[in-house]
Parts: C-alpha cells; sequence; structure tokens
C-alpha cells in the first residue's frame, strides 16, 4: 500500500494471537505506522501493550515459555465461574504496564470486552489498560470473568471477533484486519452437513475425523482413538458405545478444549459476516487450525507466521493498487 498511515484491528483466537506480534513486526520493517489499535482478546493484549509501548517486554517473555511454564502459570481453580483465574499472568501484565492508562496512551487504543447481563458490546477506551486487557480475555468457561461498575464482563470475541467498528472514522490510509479464525489449512466448508444419527462403520468416516483433528488434538489423542479400531480393515468394527446410537468423544478431550473449539467455531461465521459488512482494506487470516486456543508455548513460530501472512498480504495488496492505478488499467 502507498500510504503509510494504518488503522489496525486484532482478532481473538487464544494463543493464535502471538501472531498478532508478527504483523507488528512486519508493519514496523516496512515503515507503516499505527495510528489507531482496537482488539478482542489476545488481539486487545497485543495491541494494548503495543500502544504503551511495552510489546518488546511481553515478546521477550513468552518466546521463553515453556508448557509447563504455561501450566503453572495458568492458575487453575475447581471452583468459580472459570476454570482459570489468570492471576499470575496478569499480575505480569500489570508489571509490565506499570499503571498505564488508555486515555494517555501514544496510540488511540480499544479493548472489546461483552457485557454478558446486558448483551452488548463494551468498548474500553478510557481507564486502565491491564483491566481492559483483562476483562476482553474471559474466554466464557474457561477465564474467570470479572466485574467492572456493574457489568459482568467475558471474553469480546463472543460479539466481535475482529472489531472493525472502533478504527471507523480513523485518519488512516489504510485498515489492516488480522483473524485468528482464518480458513483451516485442509479446507472449510461453511454449509450445513447432512448425516444420519445412525452409528455407520469407521471406514466411512474416519478420514472426516482425521481432518477435523489436526491442529485440534495433540498426535497422542489421535493415536489413542484410532487405537481403539481394527486399522487396515473396511469392516472395523465400530467403538464400543456409551449407548445404542453414538460413540463416545475421544481420550483426554477436557472442557476447556470443547469449550475452546466451541467458541473458535462461533467466532469463525461471526468473523465471516462481520468483515462483509466491514471490509478492511487489507486482511491477514490466520489459519484457525494454526495452533491450539491454548497453546501458548508456541510462540515463536505463531510469531513467525503472523511475519510471513502479513508480508503476503500487505505485497498483494501493493500488487492490486498498483494494477489498478496504472495508466491502461481501467475499463476498456
Amino acid at each position: 500500500m502507498t500510504g503509510k498511515r494504518v488503522a489496525l484491528v486484532l482478532g481473538s483466537g487464544g494463543a493464535r494471537g502471538y501472531a498478532h506480534i508478527g504483523v507488528l513486526d512486519v508493519l514496523a520493517e516496512r515503515g507503516y505506522e499505527v495510528v489507531a489499535v482496537a482488539g478482542t482478546s489476545m488481539g486487545a493484549l497485543v495491541g494494548g501493550l503495543h500502544a504503551a509501548g511495552r510489546l518488546a517486554d511481553y515478546t521477550e517473555w513468552v518466546t521463553t515459555l515453556t508448557q509447563r511454564d504455561v501450566l503453572r502459570l495458568l492458575d487453575p481453580t475447581l471452583a468459580g465461574a472459570g476454570a482459570i483465574r489468570l492471576e499470575r499472568v496478569l499480575a505480569r501484565m500489570s508489571e509490565m504496564l506499570d499503571g498505564a492508562l488508555i486515555e494517555d496512551l501514544p496510540i488511540p487504543y480499544t479493548a472489546v470486552a461483552t457485557d454478558i447481563g446486558a448483551r452488548r458490546e463494551v468498548w474500553f477506551s478510557s481507564g486502565p489498560v491491564d483491566v481492559a486487557i483483562r476483562a476482553s480475555v474471559a474466554m466464557p468457561g474457561v477465564i474467570t470473568p470479572i466485574m467492572v461498575n456493574g457489568r459482568l464482563l467475558v471474553d469480546g470475541g463472543v460479539l466481535n471477533p475482529v472489531p472493525m467498528d472502533p478504527v471507523i472514522g480513523v485518519d488512516a490510509d489504510f485498515t489492516l484486519a488480522v483473524s485468528l479464525s482464518g480458513e483451516k489449512v485442509r479446507g472449510t466448508s461453511w454449509g450445513p452437513a447432512k448425516e444420519t444419527s445412525a452409528p455407520r462403520p469407521p471406514n466411512e468416516w474416519l478420514d472426516r475425523f482425521l481432518k477435523g483433528a489436526a491442529g485440534i488434538w495433540e498426535n497422542d489423542v489421535v493415536a489413542s482413538f484410532l487405537a481403539r479400531f481394527s486399522r487396515g480393515h473396511e469392516d472395523a468394527p465400530a467403538i464400543e458405545p456409551v449407548h445404542p446410537a453414538f460413540e463416545p468423544p475421544p481420550p483426554g478431550l477436557g472442557i476447556t478444549d470443547v469449550t475452546s473449539m466451541s467458541l473458535d467455531t462461533m467466532s469463525a461465521l461471526i468473523t465471516r459476516f462481520r468483515l462483509a459488512a466491514l471490509p478492511p482494506d487489507v486482511q491477514v487470516s490466520i489459519p484457525g487450525d494454526a495452533a491450539r486456543t491454548m497453546d501458548f508455548h508456541r510462540a515463536q513460530e505463531l510469531i513467525d507466521l503472523g511475519r510471513r501472512l502479513t508480508a503476503a498480504a500487505l505485497d498483494n495488496a501493493f500488487v492490486e493498487e498498483r494494477a489498478l492505478t496504472e495508466p491502461g488499467s481501467g475499463p476498456r
């Protein structure tokens, strides 16, 4: 793109949000100036840290985290309104932000959360940055919601996974939006699937299961599931049912997995419709199966993915723009 001023929109999607860091790296390297940022969930977290000038500190920290480190940070709880309190992560983030207020940030910033009592979006455009981020990342059923000024707040992705609305009217040369619910590497079909509720032999559906499992479950979970069959035989017996008409879910599948997968599914559909109504000038789409929602130990890999896909999106946008502006490129 020829313009240099960018209004940036960063979407929700759990650990895939590390890709936002790669997006910002590429924008900086190419000389683009982010003049406004709106974000939901991980998009609110990365966007808020960038607007406060503390993203480098955060990146240095998360790129060192192992899977064991992440498990220690998540503060699991057996009671309450969520499986994870997130207090340790919040404390570290608050330390980095050092009391920063949204209204004092050098870059206009909006964090989007959802008020589940009023069933409406909440846009934080003033007040403590860390509180706004904490409200925006509260994935229902996974991360404990918080109360702010009488509002019970959860993840903004429930209603607005890629919040274009807050940057409409910003004085920028173009808008760039990052969706973390892009088409899966193996392809996505959006139409309804017609299926029988009668049990069918595994050879009829095993391939479909494997395609759906890619990027969602660990390989050992899939292997354990497959071990329940006599592999290589078309007449392999069905799984021992928990009911005469259906099978149990894959082993190792927990409530957090089901909740995050359900939210990802919902988010992908909402994103399609909302971006159709308010399309960005440039869109970066991170595949929905690039990582699982809780894969927070894969920071560097996902940052690199964000870099590659952003560079490609900007290059494509520049080619299209040049084709439209070159002499003789108009209708004949």
